[in-house]
């Protein structure tokens, strides 16, 4: 089954036509949200801009998504994987294993996920807001599989409605440097920024 970026082009939720009445967006800070022991997902960017983003992960709210992570993580599959998505003030995603490979194809980013099954939604009540890391997933709720979307601001449309597995605590600096799309075109961006190692640590 294909997979659809949190707004790519078979989104339900989102059209360019209703960012205003759908999204809060925030202003960018730097404010950043506690951190908990770990494990940490250190991802080094690179592209027009470069540097380290490092997520808190959150296995104790959503167990099977972080293990998901973990292990495409450690299995090398998010290396290369380009930011397809990114849209200022709102959100960049990422994490495309199937379509997303820096140097082939990506035309079709945004619609893939990796070789493994789905995953069942794992939702909280944790806000959507600066530095939030949530699972992209196509209309179904348990359509999640390698795609995730790091939050700018705020956007209170998505609380409880996909799975939050962890938030920035440090490289803010580095996210918000993270190439822009289009947003006409729904964030699609041309010569997309990428992560060019992801790794795990404080397991």
């Amino acid at each position: 089954m294909p997979k659809f970026g949190l707004v790519g082009t078979a989104l339900v939720l989102l059209g360019a036509a209703i960012w205003g009445a759908f999204f809060m967006y925030g202003t960018k800070s730097n404010a950043l949200q506690d951190d908990t022991p770990g494990p940490n997902l250190v991802i080094e960017v690179a592209g027009e801009h470069s540097g380290t983003i490092v997520i808190d992960l959150l296995p104790n709210v959503a167990p099977e998504h972080v293990k998901r992570i973990i292990e495409l993580a450690k299995s090398g599959a998010y290396d290369g994987v380009v930011f397809h998505r990114v849209i200022d003030e709102f959100m960049a995603q990422t994490g495309d294993v199937q379509y997303g490979k820096r140097g082939a194809d990506t035309s079709r980013a945004g619609m893939g996920g990796s070789d493994k099954p789905d995953l069942k939604a794992e939702f909280s009540n944790i806000p959507f807001k600066l530095g939030t890391v949530g699972m992209a997933r196509s209309a179904h709720p348990d359509s999640a599989n390698s795609q995730f979307f790091i939050m700018f601001g705020p956007a209170k449309s998505l609380n409880g409605k996909y799975t939050v597995v962890g938030r920035v605590t440090d490289g803010l600096e580095t996210l918000y440097n993270i190439k822009l799309g289009d947003k006409a075109a729904n964030g699609a961006v041309i010569d997309p920024d990428y992560m060019q190692r992801v790794t795990v640590t404080n397991e």
